[in-house]
């Protein structure tokens, strides 16, 4: 059974994509914060990969694939962006320059007091934008691509488990002002 999965070029990708639909089964049915489809499917990637013992790197050659379509697919999200520009002009522009500078400054501060060096700030800095544009970020001011992704992905994570309680504690009920708020 080994051999099957790991000499199969689609093991990644299929095994992302069954994860990730069960994580997303998961939230829909129990709808409990802590149920984040992304989260879910990596404890089930991980569960895979150590109770049959495959190598993540032969998992990562079909998972790849994947990657692949971030940026295409980031693309995409933009038209409808674009499409709404003048609602982007109005209301939201401030909330994301806030957003952005409240970002870039926290992650400073925290360089500073943890005396990070200049590489681990420029790794660290691009946390809360899309993975597929984080990691050419990361890569073109020299920063450690793998820890960018991963902690994209953590904030990401962590961002949609605690989203829910933010928006109850602060009443936020719009949805424009839920993404704003979000992102």
């Amino acid at each position: 059974m080994k051999d099957i999965l790991s000499n199969s070029m689609f093991f990644g990708v299929l095994v992302s994509i069954l994860a990730y639909e069960v994580g997303v089964l998961l939230k829909k049915k129990l709808k409990f914060a802590l149920l984040n489809p992304l989260l879910i499917s990596i404890v089930i990637i991980i569960l895979i990969l150590v109770g049959f013992h495959i190598d993540y790197d032969t998992y990562n050659d079909g998972a790849q694939l994947l990657s692949y379509l971030l940026t295409p697919a980031t693309v995409c999200l933009a038209i409808p962006l674009y499409e709404q520009m003048e609602l982007l002009k109005k209301a939201i522009i401030g909330g994301i320059v806030a957003g952005v500078l409240t970002g870039a400054v926290c992650i400073l501060v925290l360089c500073l007091i943890f005396r990070l060096e200049h590489d681990m700030y420029v790794t660290l800095l691009p946390k809360s934008i899309t993975t597929a544009i984080g990691m050419g970020v990361s890569e073109e001011l020299n920063g450690i691509v793998t820890i960018t992704v991963a902690v994209i992905i953590i904030t990401g994570v962590v961002g949609n488990v605690l989203a829910d309680f933010v928006y109850k504690l602060f009443h936020v009920t719009h949805p424009v002002a839920k993404g704003v708020g979000l992102g």
